[in-house]
């Protein structure tokens, strides 16, 4: 199918394998949808269980040599890496926007963090520190190295089309493995858009290989049944994570599980007022609210809750509504007509349990898969955004005047990713922080996510960590070496 865009035309649409876009094996392809148009963006190859064949003997021939080469040597080409991705924000923040929808300054957002991943991580390559010491019993030297645990299968969701992929990347070839990763459907041009930078980096053919498909279990399966792979990293829902590490499980494989997540949000009687706001808005409308860590529960204190209403309402219904090639857009199209139906039915069912509308609440006329910034006032406690991610930009108030009573609340779901809370008491922020059952928790700050920080989950939301020290450990295996000389 022809392609729409001047801009697109220059993005690759083949599958990668062994340095080279190449038609799948059978022929077949899919269409990548523009969300703010509804318009074709390109016909991307799809990848078969041949596809995956022939990327994973790339890889394995590929990290053969990388896995042999200094850290140094590793690190050099990530930091190539980074330095020719953030020169070319502008580019990758465009191709976002028209296959993801988001605005232009969140899609900026997101493709200078993603570019970051290199940079951290071609820091974290030289230091995959080890350890020698006496066993105290034997007197043995015991030695702790850490080396590449083999073939890694990435495969990353549609929200962040740059972010998720470089966030396994950068660490998996830090800690010197090969990979296949396989992009959401929904925004696979991102992550074709970047191998030629990676070629242009010194990553070596065959070592990164990127498998777009519209089978995604029975390809994704397939590789995690074959032998040379040794880590699954995976983001997306908590559903098809609990599919995976069944899979897994058949070969043992090391999980790197990011999952979904149910972000309460508490904001305290003392909280300063414009920092609550600002991190709320932070947390809620980033990407939209299509985000694992966006706020999703919102409890205010009783005393507080009217004028918290009453501002923030003001401050979404500013937010201006289009499409995200425009830079003056503040809220750009959810990814797909099922994501805004699912936002959509959200909004109905807490109406119809007795919250209170104070702004938005009715998808856009015409093309594109818009909803408007929604503030939904005294939400019951069964309403189903309550207790499911609403993945869009929809923000349910509750409220509170018992701190026990709150933190209960807040923690009664399956999920356990990232939490945030404001107070102007630090002693009682922290202790409240503390008792809060998530793999993270933004204190006064509406966003955590950082290269240089452990990203990730607890309970249903996760395994592992990405990010951080931890993030390129995911991709090694710990050898330990009882020794006598």
């Amino acid at each position: 199918m022809a392609l729409q865009n001047d801009f697109i035309q220059s993005v690759p649409t083949n599958l990668y394998i062994n340095g080279q876009f190449v038609a799948a094996t059978g022929g077949a392809r899919f269409d990548v949808i523009n969300p703010a148009t509804e318009d074709v963006l390109a016909s991307v190859a799809s990848a078969d269980v041949a596809d995956a064949d022939a990327a994973l003997n790339a890889a394995e021939k590929a990290m053969a040599d990388w896995a042999a080469r200094t850290p140094r040597e590793r690190s050099e080409v990530l930091r190539k890496a980074w330095e020719l991705m953030d020169a070319r924000l502008e580019e990758f923040a465009h191709l976002i926007t028209l296959e993801n929808g988001k605005g232009k300054t969140d899609a900026m957002g997101e493709a200078r963090y993603a570019a970051e991943f290199f940079r951290w991580f071609a820091e974290e390559a030289v230091r995959a520190d080890g350890l020698i010491t006496h066993a105290p019993a034997s007197g043995a030297r015991i030695i702790v190295q850490h080396k590449p645990a083999g073939l890694a299968v990435l495969v990353t969701p549609w929200n962040y089309p740059a972010a998720m992929g470089t966030r396994k990347i950068a660490p998996a070839l830090a800690a010197g493995c090969g990979v296949i990763i396989k992009p959401a459907a929904e925004t696979p041009l991102t992550m074709l858009a970047l191998m030629p930078l990676l070629e242009e980096a010194g990553v070596p053919a065959g070592l990164v290989n990127v498998l777009p498909t519209h089978r995604p279990a029975e390809v994704v399966d397939h590789m995690l049944h074959d032998p040379r792979v040794r880590v699954v990293s995976f983001t997306g829902s908590t559903a098809v994570g609990r599919k995976l590490l069944k899979a897994a499980a058949d070969q043992v494989l090391t999980p790197a599980m990011e999952l979904g997540g149910n972000a309460p949000v508490i904001v305290f009687e003392d909280a300063n007022m414009d920092t609550a706001l600002e991190g709320v808005m932070l947390a809620k409308m980033r990407n939209l609210g299509e985000a694992c860590t966006a706020a999703n529960r919102v409890y205010v204190h009783e005393d507080i809750v009217d004028e918290f209403t009453r501002r923030l309402t003001q401050k979404m219904s500013a937010l201006k509504i289009g499409n995200g090639i425009d830079p003056s857009v503040d809220v750009g199209a959810l990814v797909n007509l099922s994501t805004l139906e699912k936002v959509e039915g959200f909004v109905e069912d807490a109406i119809a349990k007795g919250a209170k509308l104070e702004c938005g609440g009715q998808r856009l006329p015409g093309k594109g898969f818009f909803y408007p910034p929604t503030v939904l006032s005294n939400v019951s406690a069964d309403a189903a955004c309550v207790h499911d991610e609403i993945f869009g930009p929809v923000v349910a108030i509750q409220t509170f005047n018992d701190q026990e009573d709150v933190i209960r609340r807040a923690n009664d779901t399956e999920y356990g990713l990232v939490a945030y809370v404001f107070s102007s008491d630090m002693k009682r922020a922290l202790q409240v922080c503390e008792r809060m059952d998530y793999g993270m928790v933004g204190l006064n700050r509406g966003l955590v996510s950082d290269p240089a920080a452990p990203f990730g989950g607890s309970k249903q939301s996760g395994l592992g960590r990405e990010g951080g020290h931890d993030g390129m450990l995911e991709f090694m295996e710990t050898q330990y070496i009882s020794a006598t000389w």
